[in-house]
């Protein structure tokens, strides 16, 4: 029994021998590589992948936001900040504007010798400003006054020029005045966007120039050329271009001898020295068609209708009564 017992006892460690010099072998390698490149395959195969955290969209966009302003860090700035512009009824506006006119561009300054200052002054709010317009399109001035008289007589005066007031009056009160059922449906359209909400006077004088000029097309029977005449004569706005008024254009011409008078997709260009003063230049260049006396329309090209500017008589030499001609007498629709 005893030798038994050693001959299970050797049987035991032979075997205890045999499973730890198993264990410690490597493993073969794959494909008979070297196995210490065995071994570096064996334990990439055994990495574990990585997990990868969901973020939300707005989380996205934020972290791109950011990396495209570390980017460029004056990008965020310019999507974010509307510059509204001092208007030039501002004290000592037209000062800078006529020093900067006259050092960037000397044909200009001695018109601007041979004229007196331009003057602005608000005359009405900006609704009713912009009624008035509307009342004034392709009509005569005398015409257009009279229409306007009785308007004002229709909604109990000039504080009556009010949204709420307009809206009220029905075509037929107004066709009884004179206006017609096409001019009727363009006050009733501005009224509307008023009382929704879309538009008010407090909207339209903070709007930036881009914004306004979109605000305002919306509104039926306003056009391009109504909105820069807006913009100049009731707002203010010191650098607006009417590249469609025929006056400022034959303006340009003759300022800079040209042989044709230029295209409306030409007077960026040419007027790109006025900046940021275009408003005063497009001024002067009405001062200069008169002073020459050249029978031309005081109209937007692609508006159509207009006043000869010849006819006006005194009324263009007064600031507040050229503001009358020159910014009512646009077709709009």
């Amino acid at each position: 029994m005893g030798e038994q017992t050693i001959h299970a006892t050797q049987s035991l460690s032979s075997s205890l021998s045999t499973t730890t010099t198993t264990a410690a072998a490597p493993p073969s390698s794959p494909n008979n590589l070297p196995a210490d490149l065995a071994a570096v395959s064996t334990t990439a195969i055994s990495l574990r992948p990585r997990k990868i955290r969901k973020v939300s969209s707005s989380f996205s966009s934020s972290v791109l936001t950011e990396d495209a302003s570390k980017k460029n860090p004056s990008s965020a700035g310019r999507l974010a900040v509307r510059v509204i512009p001092r208007p030039l009824s501002a004290d000592g506006e037209i000062v800078v504007a006529l020093r900067h006119l006259r050092a960037a561009d000397p044909h200009l300054g001695r018109v601007m010798d041979a004229h007196e200052l331009p003057a602005f002054q608000c005359l009405h709010p900006p609704f009713h400003a912009l009624a008035r317009s509307i009342l004034y399109q392709q009509l005569a001035f005398k015409a257009a006054a009279s229409v306007y008289s009785r308007f004002l007589s229709l909604c109990g005066g000039e504080a009556g020029v009010v949204p709420d007031v307009v809206l009220a009056l029905t075509p037929h009160q107004l066709r009884q005045i004179g206006v017609s059922g096409r001019k009727a449906s363009y006050l009733h359209d501005l009224a509307r966007k008023y009382h929704t909400g879309i538009l008010s006077d407090a909207a339209i004088v903070a709007m930036d120039d881009k914004s306004l000029f979109t605000m305002l097309t919306m509104v039926k029977g306003i056009g391009a050329w109504s909105v820069h005449m807006f913009m100049i004569f009731s707002l203010h706005r010191p650098d607006v271009l009417p590249v469609g008024d025929l006056g400022v254009r034959k303006g340009v011409q003759m300022l800079y001898g040209l042989e044709e008078v230029p295209r409306p997709s030409q007077m960026d260009q040419l007027c790109e020295q006025w900046r940021p003063y275009r408003s005063v230049g497009s001024w002067y260049m009405w001062r200069l068609v008169e002073a020459k006396g050249t029978s031309t329309m005081a109209v937007s090209s692609t508006e159509g209708g207009g006043l000869d500017i010849t006819t006006m008589g005194e009324g263009i030499v007064q600031q507040q009564q050229l503001v009358d001609p020159i910014q009512m007498l646009p077709s709009l629709g």
